[in-house]
């Protein structure tokens, strides 16, 4: 299968050298109060006598050898690679600033209204393109994909703030809400049409903010104290109106604040906006980045144009042609594994897709003691469990009839989430002798219920209860079913198998015990800088099976990607590191096995961070081996998957994305390592984003056709899912392990103003999961 990617190749390319660094020493103006409007037509006409002096130091810093991008295109060793590739990303990032994009490291945004669209509370999402210089077998090619980032919407300062405080008129605005969202944000006067950064907002309001000003001229002018609303009404006669009663823009320094009234300012637009997004607004943000592939094709062909970078004179004195062409590339696709369900029926998915209908779960619980929590949702709860016991018998589920309802009490409702969870707990306590194995959780909310947190917290790491949370909407049989996939996976069931995991036919993994690892860590949110960081590590724990896996989360310092916490001394610390703690959870359930090979995929680390994974982790994952047997040697298999970049394929002569299980390993790849490209999920809306696949270290052997099946075959036992996903289900759980265990941190406990959050280094720790649940897949 031929297909097209989102790379334009390079016809002709000459190297230079690149070594001139730029150094600006600014001699700093003093700044002035403002005037009236004559006072500053009277400045502007006086600015060019008055001119400001710089001294520019030009020095060499390095020379970056431009050869060393020859040299990784041969296949060969390149000590400067990277450093060479920056300097032809620094002139693309140039060229576009020239033109007065918005620069986002690589992404360029113009100033366009045809590129923004409204995500509400203020922010625009921005379209853009992403540009970047890469080097690939087929030569050194050239990035090219949309790119979208949120922007502030421009306009009057207070029209900015009523929207992204969702109030109905400026006088419900939380002004100290509104001085950390609006600082460092540039603004237009109206007065001036001179434009500011804001530093901060003033004290007090417009009528009673006191500054001193200078009345008369030479040797006699006296300072005054005045209000800066009289000041602007009478001095520059600028009649002012609702500002007056509101704080004043400052956009001077601390101990010389410089005050402008609110109406009288603008924030200019290509501002980003880098505060978290709410629920709503990441939903509107995605749904507006969509674009089918042929709108995709077409948007970045027009952008290749408008770039016009034949007019770049660096570009062009390097010797540098960029071809307007897609690079064409060779793909094929792998066909989907065999799949088992309930009396050993097999069959294959049709696209990446598959149901169970008229089928059953390979191994169903039976669910003797639950009961139902009910936080005051509005849902006919007898029927819903009705409909869930029959649907259940119809998997291969076993659901009791007999369950106990908790209905939350009208006078919780407006407490806090953690008083009402606490508060449920009372309740269910007084009723019930001993936790039951599950709990069926309704929620009020569809989207992002502050309950969520709180009861997971205290159903896993205090009472030891499996729990199961849903919203009510249009529930069917097929919404029953989905919801069954996950209560039989969080106990200790098994929905679907491969089949070549049932016969023990997976190359090298099913000849000797072999563990398989998922690895990721997750970060606060854009904005709340000071939450630690989540890491979480799960591992499948029946060999032969790799199907069911244990996950182990830690917190660590915020923003931090390498795992830290993998391998500890005993010495140190009563937790011996998560790595051992799932070594000996597979020993157990592997018939007392211990893991020949042990096979790790590592999400969210970039190129730049390959060697540290080695170095780092692998070091402490071999450690933590060394710590239980001193002779034990396992071999070992490190992957990184790649979500988090701009390659996009595109079929020959088709509207459609590419089929699931396409794989793509030539023409794009890294001239010397071992990655390839596979899309193993059907893209269903938008253009299919591939996972890149890096293999980092092999000391297992797998042949190049068996890895990329083995690749794609974990990409069906993804047990709370009927699809094929787009990247290894242990990384996929992984995720969904430290997505849910960073909901156990209080997250009112850190702001993102606070400074000594993290005081003296220290970490708050995630409450243990309770026994009972510790080795259950949760997170499903």
């Amino acid at each position: 299968m031929e297909d097209y990617i989102g790379h334009f190749l390079l016809l002709s390319c000459s190297f230079f050298e690149f070594t001139i660094s730029c150094n600006l020493l600014r001699l700093a103006g003093s700044g002035s109060p403002e005037a009236s409007s004559n006072e500053m037509e009277k400045k502007r006409s006086r600015r060019p006598y008055r001119s400001k002096t710089y001294n520019v130091v030009i020095s060499y810093a390095a020379k970056v050898p431009m050869q060393s991008i020859v040299d990784a295109l041969n296949g060969k060793e390149s000590e400067h690679f990277q450093e060479a590739v920056r300097v032809l990303d620094i002139i693309l990032s140039q060229h576009a600033a020239k033109q007065g994009c918005l620069l986002v490291r690589q992404s360029f945004f113009h100033n366009e209204p045809r590129n923004f669209s409204d995500l509400g509370g203020g922010v625009l999402g921005c379209r853009g393109f992403h540009s970047s210089f890469r080097a690939t077998q087929g030569g050194l090619s050239l990035n090219m994909d949309v790119s979208t980032t949120m922007i502030v919407k421009p306009g009057p300062v207070v029209d900015f703030l009523v929207e992204n405080q969702n109030v109905r008129e400026p006088y419900q605005i939380d002004w100290a809400k509104a001085k950390r969202t609006l600082k460092n944000l540039r603004i237009k006067t109206r007065h001036s049409n001179a434009e500011y950064k804001i530093t901060g907002l003033s004290d007090k309001i417009c009528q009673e903010q006191i500054f001193s000003f200078k009345q008369g001229k030479g040797d006699i002018s006296e300072p005054v104290e005045i209000t800066v609303y009289k000041y602007f009404v009478d001095h520059c006669q600028i009649p002012l109106g609702y500002s007056a009663n509101f704080p004043c823009i400052n956009v001077g320094k601390s101990k010389r604040p410089v005050f402008i009234p609110l109406e009288l300012c603008s924030l200019v637009s290509l501002q980003r906006y880098t505060k978290a997004l709410s629920g709503l607004q990441r939903a509107s943000l995605v749904e507006k980045s969509r674009q089918k592939p042929q709108e995709r094709m077409r948007v970045l062909t027009n952008a290749l144009k408008d770039s016009n970078y034949s007019s770049d004179g660096l570009l062009a004195s390097s010797g540098i042609e960029i071809s307007s062409q897609f690079s064409a590339v060779e793909g094929r696709v792998l066909p989907a594994p065999e799949l088992r369900v309930g009396n050993n029926v097999g069959f294959y998915p049709q696209r990446g897709r598959w149901n169970f209908n008229n089928k059953k779960f390979v191994k169903g619980v039976a669910i003797e003691n639950w009961a139902v929590i009910n936080f005051s949702a509005r849902c006919n709860i007898h029927k819903l469990c009705e409909d869930l016991v029959r649907c259940g018998d119809m998997k291969g589920i076993s659901i009791s009839r007999q369950y106990d309802i908790f209905e939350e009490r009208p006078q919780d409702r407006r407490a806090p989430a953690y008083v009402r969870v606490d508060k449920m707990f009372e309740t269910i306590r007084t009723k019930l002798r001993s936790p039951p194995r599950f709990f069926l959780c309704i929620l009020p909310e569809k989207k992002n219920s502050d309950i969520y947190g709180p009861w997971k917290r205290m159903c896993l790491a205090v009472h030891g209860v499996v729990t199961q949370c849903l919203a009510p909407t249009k529930i069917n049989d097929q919404y029953l079913t989905n919801l069954l996939l996950k209560i039989n996976a969080k106990l200790d069931g098994t929905n679907s198998l491969l089949t070549i995991e049932q016969s023990r036919a997976i190359p090298l993994v099913s000849k000797v015990p072999t563990i398989i690892v998922g690895m990721d860590v997750s970060h606060g949110s854009p904005g709340c800088s000071d939450v630690p960081s989540v890491a979480a590590v799960v591992s499948s724990r029946q060999w032969p099976s790799i199907s069911n896996y244990r996950a182990v989360v830690r917190t660590q310092s915020p923003k931090t990607e390498m795992i830290d916490s993998l391998h500890k001394k005993v010495s140190d610390s009563q937790d011996d590191g998560i790595f051992r703690e799932l070594l000996v959870d597979f020993y157990i359930n592997s018939g007392k096995r211990k893991p020949e090979q042990i096979i790790i995929f590592r999400d969210g680390v970039s190129e730049s961070q390959f060697s540290q994974v080695l170095n780092i982790e692998l070091d402490q994952i071999v450690q933590a081996c060394k710590l239980l047997d001193e002779e034990w040697s396992p071999r070992f298999m490190v992957i990184v998957a790649q979500k988090n970049h701009h390659t996009k394929f595109f079929q020959t002569n088709s509207a459609d994305n590419v089929l699931p299980g396409t794989v793509v390993d030539k023409g794009i790849c890294n001239p010397r390592n071992n990655d390839f490209y596979m899309c193993a999920h059907a893209g269903m809306i938008g253009t299919t984003r591939p996972t890149h696949y890096h293999v980092l270290h092999d000391e297992l052997g797998f042949s190049v056709d068996d890895l990329q099946e083995f690749v794609h075959s974990l990409s069906y036992v993804y047990q709370k899912s009927t699809t094929a996903v787009s990247v290894v289900a242990p990384i996929c759980y992984a995720h969904l392990a430290a997505a849910q265990a960073s909901k156990f941190v209080k997250l009112e406990d850190f702001s993102e103003t606070s400074s000594s959050t993290l005081s003296g280094g220290s970490v708050p720790e995630l409450p243990k999961l309770h026994p009972r649940v510790c080795s259950s897949m949760f997170f499903c």
